[in-house]
């Protein structure tokens, strides 16, 4: 059962050691409110592992999401993964797709995000995991957000959006749309934003926040996870809150994998 106050972190991945696009974010909540913190950081030490402190100081996590690929054992996946074909087949018109864990690219973000991972696991405090589709005993799970967003637009393809814009275009048209706050609604009903979502306006940060979003998905057991367990899970928005074109592909490619490479929460969908 979610608590009547909590909180969890979300970070934004990134592999540049001189400019801050890296970001973290810590969403927190009580019974009336949610709120969020969020900084900006270089990919490296000690600043990475400073920054994670500082923002989540105070907070007892109960989920942690990262946007950059991930595997039990937090070590280099070095291959294409199932969660990345599923969310290539036929989501790539719609929304994009993830890039390859295969790729030089895929092996410096994995690298990157298993070092964001292990600082996350270093000085915070973070609950254990208690989804089915864990990758370690701490409730640490792989998000990525322009897909998180694309599965919650009726229309994504009217949007035009670019490889280098698309998750920003996502989230202005979510913000717009009254989306994102239903996104909040459904996940934490009741409570008010601190901070109107149209606020965030930088790049990373907004990706962050939506890590932060996809651990809360976690936190409350409402998500849908695709991959499996050898090479790790992307979470994405709860079946309830797809767009209707969403599910059909998801159950189409599901259907070209191995049993059980899509779950809602605790329950597989596809077999």
């Amino acid at each position: 059962m979610l608590l009547s106050r909590g909180s969890v972190l979300g970070i934004d991945v990134g592999c540049s050691p001189t400019a801050r696009t890296s970001a973290v974010c810590c969403l927190e909540w009580d019974e009336a409110t949610v709120s969020w913190t969020i900084e900006r950081f270089r990919a490296v030490e000690p600043e990475r592992t400073d920054t994670i402190s500082r923002v989540a100081v105070s907070a007892s996590l109960s989920a942690a999401a990262f946007d950059g690929p991930l595997r039990r054992g937090l070590d280099i996946i070095g291959r294409y993964r199932a969660a990345e074909r599923l969310l290539t087949r036929r989501f790539q018109p719609l929304i994009g797709k993830p890039g390859q864990s295969s790729a030089p690219v895929g092996r410096l973000l994995n690298a990157h995000a298993n070092a964001c991972a292990k600082a996350v696991l270093r000085v915070c405090h973070i609950g254990p995991t208690v989804h089915d589709v864990g990758i370690h005993d701490r409730a640490i799970v792989e998000a990525f957000p322009s897909a998180f967003l694309g599965m919650l637009i009726e229309n994504p393809a009217a949007l035009n959006a670019r490889r280098g814009d698309r998750s920003d275009t996502f989230f202005c048209h979510l913000v717009q749309t009254g989306g994102m706050e239903s996104l909040v609604e459904h996940l934490l009903p009741g409570r008010r934003l601190a901070v109107p979502l149209a606020t965030v306006t930088n790049h990373d940060d907004r990706a962050a926040l939506v890590c932060g979003l996809t651990a809360l998905c976690v936190a409350v057991g409402r998500y849908t996870a695709v991959g499996d367990a050898e090479d790790g899970w992307i979470i994405l928005p709860p079946l309830a809150l797809h767009a209707a074109w969403a599910r059909p592909v998801l159950d189409l490619n599901a259907g070209e994998e191995r049993v059980g490479s899509v779950f809602y929460g605790a329950v597989p969908l596809a077999a």
